[in-house]
């Protein structure tokens, strides 16, 4: 069965494992902090904080600006974490539909759903297509919104000639297993606010003011720490720092590859009247995360797949059609989804496969069994 997504991992992770691993430091360190400086540097932003998750990023980042209540714009079309933790800091998650194109939230329907009880809005960049920026920090600006990014699948895309990382007040990776950075698990909060920097950096890590590598640097081991406030194990340890370091080298390239696959089902698809292929905006570069076409028929396309040995998947099942979310709205305690477009064009996408240690093969396999569906 040909995979979905697949991790790009070598001898340049196993070394630098093992590094780490003879190195007798395995938590987080030298590797955490080194990581920290070369992300920030290649994305362009001040600060960056490394995390044990996408997840966790989000949440801190919903911390750092003191969000204890109200309510967050994200989109329906996205993974849990970008509403669940709205629900972590006491807050609801309102949500906004997409654009047809992209999948990316709509500002037009951020402008609908607009509220005096608004916190933030968290745009998610789908697929590893940046959102409109431009056009959403105006607005936030205008209301006085500050802007939370979820880049989980942007590692690498630019906006404008910008990396994503560097825009917004805040910026959110997830280095999941399937992610275009993979580090088994793991995230990063990159900001240009020296003030949020210093928030998130303090709570990842229980509020503790000095972390055990710190506390262990000095000639002798100085077992005294104080706690000043609410924090979390969010933190990263330098075995996944260095995994992230030896990712980041080769990210660029795994994202060139990434593209010429998905040129190839640009090319090969173009003259199918049953899929309507994905877009990038001139103004974007993206990393080519996910592959998603809208397609008629799209169940019997997955099952018609499946029979041939390759893997399709569908990203993602609408949030207010989960349980939790549709559980909440069903009770009053959040506002109804009224989101037209994610209701229907979920229905219709499909996640194709995309990684750079695709074969030849394996993608001339993927081409044929596409095009041999009749739906």
């Amino acid at each position: 069965m040909i995979p979905l997504f697949r991790p790009w991992v070598g001898k340049e992770e196993i070394d630098a494992v093992a590094k780490v691993i003879n190195s007798g430091w395995l938590g987080m360190g030298p590797k955490t902090q080194e990581f920290e400086e070369k992300f920030a540097k290649y994305v362009g932003s001040d600060y960056a904080v490394a995390v044990n998750s996408g997840t966790a990023a989000l949440d801190l980042a919903v911390k750092a600006l003191g969000i204890n209540s109200g309510e967050i714009l994200v989109p329906s079309l996205t993974f849990a974490s970008t509403a669940i933790v709205a629900l972590y800091s006491n807050a609801k998650p309102v949500f906004v539909d997409v654009d047809t194109g992209t999948n990316c939230i709509s500002l037009d329907d951020i402008k609908r759903k607009f509220n005096k009880n608004i916190k933030t809005v968290i745009p998610v960049h789908y697929g590893g297509h940046p959102c409109d920026m431009d056009e959403i920090l105006a607005f936030a600006k205008s209301k006085g919104l500050p802007v939370i990014e979820d880049a989980a699948h942007a590692s690498g895309s630019e906006y404008k000639g910008k990396k994503i990382g560097s825009i917004a007040d805040i910026t959110c990776f997830s280095f999941h297993p399937v992610k275009n950075l993979a580090t088994g698990d793991g995230g990063m909060v990159t900001t240009n606010d020296e003030k949020i920097y210093n928030a998130v950096k303090k709570m990842r890590w229980f509020c503790i003011n000095k972390s055990t590598f710190e506390r262990a640097e000095v000639k002798s081991y100085s077992w005294y720490y104080e706690i000043d406030g609410l924090g979390y194990k969010y933190h990263m340890n330098d075995i996944t720092a260095a995994i992230g370091l030896a990712q980041l080298k080769k990210l660029d390239k795994a994202n060139e590859l990434r593209k010429k696959i998905s040129q190839r089902y640009m090319k090969e698809f173009a003259g199918l009247d049953w899929m309507k292929l994905p877009v990038e905006k001139s103004y974007v570069k993206s990393s080519w995360h996910m592959f998603v076409p809208k397609v008629k028929n799209r169940d019997g396309l997955v099952e018609h797949m499946s029979k041939n040995g390759v893997s399709a998947g569908v990203h993602y099942l609408p949030l207010h059609l989960q349980p939790l979310f549709a559980n909440m709205i069903k009770r009053g305690e959040m506002k109804p989804a009224n989101v037209p477009i994610t209701d229907r064009i979920w229905k219709e996408i499909i996640t194709l496969p995309v990684y750079p240690g695709m074969t030849k093969e394996d993608l001339d396999k993927i081409v044929d069994v596409v095009k041999g569906f009749k739906p």
